[in-house]
């Protein structure tokens, strides 16, 4: 007996299933149309906005931490941050946005890496009703820095080394290696333009004349860019100008400092393709960056054109209420963040959680993105 071809069919999470002709026609099943691969990008993500519950849409602001309850002490201000007040199963029933650095928190040896994150991501797929997967980022500066990757020269080598062609094939061998690990963003290049030698990170930084740092930040965003990785330019804006060159210390700097030197190395390279920005930790004027729309709305968004993805530097919105004292409680830094033009929190959950997701209703689907 001739037996009928398999079909595909769509599931409920939107991964394909195997059916018989005999069960059904597939030329008669209605897809929705955020599940159509052949429907606008712009219509999918509209339909899909349009069922996504206020929790669900905020899961998708919000990160988690794999392994830092294992990795011991992280850097000053964060640590008492960085734990988890409930369970991964908690965590991710209605969906995350971002998987912080699941490679390198912890020594991990690449292949056990990988078929962790591709658990977890399977995890956070079932719990969700989308079957929408997470972001997974990690730190890539000079190298994805994980437990036996390749170690690059630090940038301001590559700042003497005036060669744009080089740095982007570094930047390419770099994305290669984190998108068969199952990564999708790194956090670099920087782009903080630094003239004191006073200031803690100086090392990451590649030069201190504008255009040497825009020409070979933007040689970076394109190698790794060319391998499917999302590069992360940070930090945007001021972060290496601090009052005495002491780590998030106010920056004082005028309009014509910030226009003529901090800012034409970012806007260079938006324009070779960097598809996301980090918030700088300082204050501008007494303005936090995390909580500037002037900053991360009107000029990123408005006047550079930029459509990526803003994410926050690590612990940057609680900062709004411990560090900067412009906000009462965690749900008003995550406000003010909100409105000033950052998507998602990072490293962990933490003011875009359960505050923001409690201010309205939170079970019904909302029409709002």
């Amino acid at each position: 007996m001739k037996r009928e071809p398999l079909q595909l069919r769509p599931s409920r999470m939107g991964i394909s299933t195997l059916q018989s002709r005999e069960d059904v026609n597939i030329e008669s099943v209605a897809l929705d149309t955020w599940r159509d691969p052949a429907a606008d990008p712009a219509d999918r993500v509209r339909d899909l906005m349009a069922r996504m519950t206020v929790r669900e849409k905020v899961g998708q602001l919000a990160s988690i931490w794999i392994g830092i309850d294992s990795a011991g002490q992280v850097a000053p201000h964060q640590h008492e941050n960085a734990r988890m007040s409930v369970g991964w199963d908690e965590l991710i029933k209605d969906g995350v946005g971002q998987l912080t650095r699941a490679f390198g928190t912890t020594p991990v040896d690449p292949m056990v890496g990988a078929e962790g994150l591709a658990r977890s991501q399977q995890q956070i797929m079932a719990a969700n009703r989308f079957g929408i997967p997470a972001m997974a980022h990690e730190e890539c500066l000079t190298g994805l820095a994980a437990w036996q990757a390749t170690v690059y020269p630090a940038p301001l080598c590559w700042g003497a080394s005036f060669d744009p062609e080089l740095v982007q094939l570094m930047g390419s061998r770099i994305g290669t290696l984190m998108s068969r690990l199952g990564v999708h963003q790194g956090l670099a290049p920087v782009l903080d333009v630094v003239r004191d030698l006073r200031w803690g990170r100086v090392e990451e930084t590649i030069a201190e004349d504008p255009y040497l740092v825009g020409m070979i930040g933007s040689a970076y965003v394109r190698g790794l860019e060319s391998a499917g990785i999302v590069s992360t330019l940070k930090h945007f804006v001021g972060y290496s100008s601090s009052r005495a060159g002491r780590n998030l210390a106010p920056v004082s700097i005028g309009p014509r400092e910030l226009a003529d030197v901090l800012l034409p190395p970012f806007e260079m390279a938006l324009r070779a393709g960097a598809r996301s920005v980090m918030n700088s930790y300082t204050d501008n004027d007494g303005v936090p960056v995390a909580a500037d729309p002037a900053m991360l709305t009107d000029l990123l968004r408005g006047t550079y054109g930029f459509a990526g993805t803003v994410v926050a530097d690590y612990f940057a919105v609680a900062f709004l209420q411990t560090l900067h004292h412009v906000a009462g409680t965690l749900a008003e830094a995550a406000a003010r963040a909100l409105a000033a033009g950052i998507d998602v929190e990072l490293p962990t959950v933490n003011a875009y959680g359960e505050a923001m997701s409690t201010s309205r209703s939170s079970t019904a689907p909302s029409s709002g993105c």
